[in-house]
């Protein structure tokens, strides 16, 4: 290409061409991250409804870093990467990650995002059956997070994914509930342990009319269908206390802890070995 020629994108514009640039640089740097195992995960506290004090589980949040440690933040790439094998791979990681705190900490309990795209990958399925065999106590513990949007990709297969491994004893989240994806024709046939309702409508709920109503919706929703419902992104002691007067069972957000690479059951293990 010669100099007085501008570089374009696949739309024809200098500035298509500059995201779909970063976009080949973004998805690089995930790759190297993952061929070197610069991965780690982040754990953030669900706490009880009745009682803030007590830790119901921890989500375990995967967390990729560049060469000098620096988290990539997931917003930089997740969505570049969701469609291709590389999503994968990061759903791989995610569960590794998660399975072998699981048989390191016998008392905690751990919810692991993955994609419903991640249904059937054979690096994914194996890393699910290794873990399985580390510890008779795993699946009991292990809780898999779909979100609503990919779940309701294919249906039908999450449907009897979940079946299949509600068996072993593993739970299922539906994550991000009532973003807008769920076709409730499809909702009583999946069998969901619990729901977790999406943040956009937590978010000043003490003082947000439209969203107490929605929320109350989600919540009856999840209550009819007996699954156990998470209120997402709870930042204020107001939010939590207009929460607990409609019986939401559990919260997660900022205001009962932020994810943390170093959880209490690391640093126990530190002071046991000091």
């Amino acid at each position: 290409m010669t100099d007085n020629k501008r570089k374009v994108g696949i739309d024809g514009t200098p500035l298509g061409f500059a995201v779909s640039e970063n976009d080949r640089q973004t998805i690089s740097m995930v790759a190297s991250a993952l061929d070197q195992q610069r991965v780690a995960l982040a754990f953030q506290p669900v706490v009880l409804g009745r009682d803030t004090s007590k830790v119901a589980f921890h989500e375990g949040l995967i967390r990729i870093m560049d060469p000098s440690g620096r988290v990539i933040p997931a917003r930089d790439f997740m969505s570049v990467v969701e469609e291709q094998e590389l999503g994968r791979r990061i759903d791989v990681a995610a569960l590794e990650q998660g399975m072998l705190t699981l048989v390191r900490n016998p008392k905690i309990r751990l919810a692991i995002n993955m994609s419903a795209r991640s249904i059937g990958y054979a690096p994914w399925m194996r890393a699910l059956h290794h873990g399985l065999a580390q510890d008779a106590t795993v699946a009991e513990r292990l809780i898999l997070e779909i979100t609503e949007s990919s779940a309701m990709l294919v249906p039908e297969l999450v449907t009897s994914f979940m079946g299949e491994l509600q068996r072993y004893g593993i739970a299922f989240a539906l994550d991000d509930f009532g973003a807008g994806f769920t076709a409730f024709r499809y909702f009583k046939e999946f069998f969901f342990d619990m729901v977790k309702i999406d943040g956009q409508f937590i978010r000043g709920i003490d003082k947000d009319r439209d969203n107490q109503v929605l929320t109350r919706a989600l919540q009856s929703i999840g209550e009819h269908f007996e699954m156990i419902t998470v209120a997402e992104a709870v930042e204020t002691v107001a939010e939590a206390k207009f929460l607990q007067s409609i019986g939401v069972d559990c919260f997660q957000g900022y205001l009962f802890g932020a994810p943390t690479t170093r959880p209490a059951w690391d640093k126990k293990r530190d002071k046991l070995r000091a």
